[in-house]
């Protein structure tokens, strides 16, 4: 992976500017600057240009379709860095819509160059320079978030697009909303040379994990992973310590990675959560990254579980 990441989208020190967000004339300043470029989001897709981000300037007319302002990701000195979505676009060719953990559709504008397409994050996002990684991240999570909170939970009038994008204005009672990340506790669980690993309903043909789940109100993070474990497959942990986090813009989650030390082996699954679960020594865990396991994949690089797991690997759960 680029620049000697752990893992896609964690923390470039991007400078996110939030000192200037309400600031409207400063905003439409580094709109017009030279060096602002939009990244343009369609259907969820963020564009790409190769395996770059594909930025392209303010006021392109394939920005045409955004029903909203450019909301403010970040800048760097001279650089600032804005994000549209033009998911009202409609391609005569439209692709498919996203088809699960592995989309591999693509569409292309007919007013930007043949190397430039929308692409499903998941399946870019390994190959993504760290900036690149948190700016797509940001901008996935807010586009989203706009798409699905057009409405005051307060009043339930209309709501519009504020403080350069990361706030929601009420007109009719004046109340303020902001992005929401749900936080989501992801666990490394071992017990002497064997780790626990579980699939989903659904997931491809040999695709394992570490187990996850949402943190509930008035939950710790401990708490959650404690929780989340014995639901899923039945087995006690007992210590649990934070490792590493990471975000995970499917829709704005926060993936806290954690290691748990189970107190049992004796697995009772939960049909609805989880397919399958089994135990995996170090050495049948070695053979997954080398791609020669019969029958679990080689995680998908990016993704903090793999990270766990190759931490785990080579003795270095710090």
């Amino acid at each position: 992976m680029r620049d000697g990441a752990g893992f896609a989208f964690a923390g470039s020190g991007l400078d996110r500017a939030s000192a200037l967000r309400g600031q409207p004339e400063v905003i439409a300043a580094l709109l017009a600057s030279p060096g602002a470029r939009v990244l343009p989001l369609w259907r969820g897709r963020p564009l790409f240009a190769g395996d770059d981000l594909g930025w392209i300037a303010p006021g392109h007319a394939a920005l045409a379709d955004a029903t909203a302002a450019a909301i403010l990701l970040g800048v760097d000195g001279t650089q600032a860095w804005f994000a549209q979505d033009i998911s009202n676009w409609s391609p005569e060719e439209p692709a498919a819509e996203a088809a699960g953990l592995f989309d591999l559709g693509e569409q292309r504008h007919p007013l930007l160059a043949e190397s430039f397409m929308f692409a499903e994050l998941r399946t870019r996002m390994a190959g993504l320079r760290a900036r690149d990684g948190e700016l797509a991240a940001t901008a996935r999570a807010l586009t989203e978030w706009h798409k699905s909170h057009g409405f005051c939970a307060r009043c339930g009038a209309a709501s519009v697009p504020d403080h350069a994008g990361w706030q929601r204005h009420c007109p009719a009672c004046n109340a303020a909303h902001f992005p929401r990340t749900d936080p989501v506790v992801i666990m490394l669980v071992t017990r002497g040379n064997s780790t626990l690993l579980g699939r989903s309903p659904g997931w491809p043909e040999g695709m394992y994990s570490c187990l996850a789940g949402f943190v509930e109100p008035g939950e710790t993070i401990e708490a959650a992973v404690r929780r989340e474990v014995t639901e899923e497959t039945g087995v006690v942990v007992g210590a649990v310590r934070y490792v590493t986090s990471q975000p995970w813009p499917f829709p704005a989650s926060l993936m806290l990675g954690c290691h748990g030390e189970a107190l049992g082996s004796a697995l009772t699954l939960d049909p609805v959560e989880i397919e399958d679960a089994r135990w995996v020594t170090r050495e049948e865990l070695a053979a997954v990254f080398a791609g020669t396991h019969p029958e679990i994949r080689t995680p998908r690089r990016g993704a903090i579980a793999g990270d766990l797991l190759r931490r785990w690997l080579a003795d270095r759960v710090k």
